[in-house]
C-alpha cells in the first residue's frame, strides 16, 4: 500500500475553505482505495511554517497513484488549486 500525503497552505488573502473545495475535487477520482481533505489542528508549535489542510490518500501500489494522478480531475484541481495555495509538500510512501 502507498500512502500519499500533501501539506498545504493558502496564499495570503485567499480563503482557506476555497483551498479545501478544489482540494475535494480529488475526491471523485476512483484510484485511490481511501481519500480525504483535512484542516490542521495547528497543534505543533515547534514548526515555523504551518500548513492549513492536509490530503490524505491510500494506494493499493505505485500504479493507482499513478493512475490517479494523470486522471483528468488531478489536472483541473491542480489548475483550480495552485493559484490559491502558498506552500505544497508532498509525501509518498511504502506501508508496511
Amino acid at each position: 500500500m502507498i500512502r500519499h500525503t500533501v501539506f498545504f497552505s493558502a496564499a495570503d488573502g485567499q480563503s482557506v475553505e476555497d483551498v479545501r473545495n478544489g482540494l475535494m475535487m480529488l475526491a471523485d477520482i476512483p484510484h485511490a482505495d481511501h481519500f480525504e481533505v483535512g484542516r490542521n489542528l495547528q497543534a505543533d508549535t515547534i514548526s515555523a511554517e504551518v500548513p492549513d489542510l492536509i490530503v490524505y490518500a491510500e494506494f493499493e501500489d505505485e500504479a493507482a497513484l499513478a493512475a490517479f494522478k494523470a486522471h483528468p480531475t488531478y489536472a483541473a484541481c491542480t489548475a483550480r488549486v495552485r493559484p490559491m495555495r502558498e506552500m505544497r509538500i508532498a509525501a509518498d510512501f511504502e506501508a508496511g
